[in-house]
């Protein structure tokens, strides 16, 4: 069932956008990325040692500029939707997931180039349960759903302004962490399942 605490909180960050977008307010994203079984914090801290489940994802993100400079900060505000294709190299059938979730950028400008650091939120609905998150569940005793809560944190470069100058810019490469899962059990009482995935992909602005 969906967390209604969820719903009010991604309502109320809509209700707080007070800017015009830009005259380039969409964004297309594409990535792929493998699954790591260590978990968000370790990852986050760089703690954890790389080890892969050997299983892959594929997607295509696109987003909306709802606010530009959010509060006179240099943050950008996009809700966005994705799809991704999970392999599951054998262990199951490969399945589709369907990702919306609001994601702000913090913009860094340097060197006559631009850093964004992203964070967002939101709801992913896969059609079967990643092959990870059933080995995590199985492992610590606890339950699973395609319905989970989503995360998506992620830093990227203008790859365009920096190699073909200012007509170019608006065209990251980044590394984002895809991230599944049921927030201590608050998601369908998903206490300790969930998924990670190391992810590289190519980012354009229009």
């Amino acid at each position: 069932m969906m967390n209604p605490f969820f719903v009010l909180k991604s309502f109320l960050a809509l209700l707080l956008v007070g800017s015009t977008a830009a005259a380039e307010p969409y964004s297309l994203r594409v990535g792929w990325g493998i699954a790591d079984k260590n978990d968000f914090g370790e990852i986050l801290s760089g703690e954890g040692e790389f080890d892969t489940a050997k299983t892959h994802v594929l997607g295509i993100d696109a987003g909306y500029l709802l606010a530009e400079n959010l509060w006179d900060k240099p943050i950008d505000l996009y809700l966005n939707g994705a799809l991704y294709h999970f392999y599951e190299n054998g262990y199951q059938k490969d399945f589709w997931e369907a990702v919306i979730y609001l994601k702000g950028y913090y913009n860094v400008d340097m060197w006559d180039n631009r850093l964004r650091i992203g964070a967002g939120e939101g709801f992913s609905f896969a059609e079967r349960v990643p092959i990870v998150e059933q080995n995590e569940a199985l492992h610590k005793g606890s339950d699973t759903s395609r319905f989970l809560n989503y995360l998506d944190v992620s830093v990227d470069i203008d790859v365009g302004r920096l190699f073909g100058g200012e007509k170019w810019k608006d065209f990251y490469l980044g590394y984002a962490l895809k991230h599944r899962s049921g927030i201590f059990g608050l998601i369908n009482n998903v206490r300790k399942g969930g998924s990670n995935y190391d992810m590289i992909y190519l980012e354009k602005r229009f």
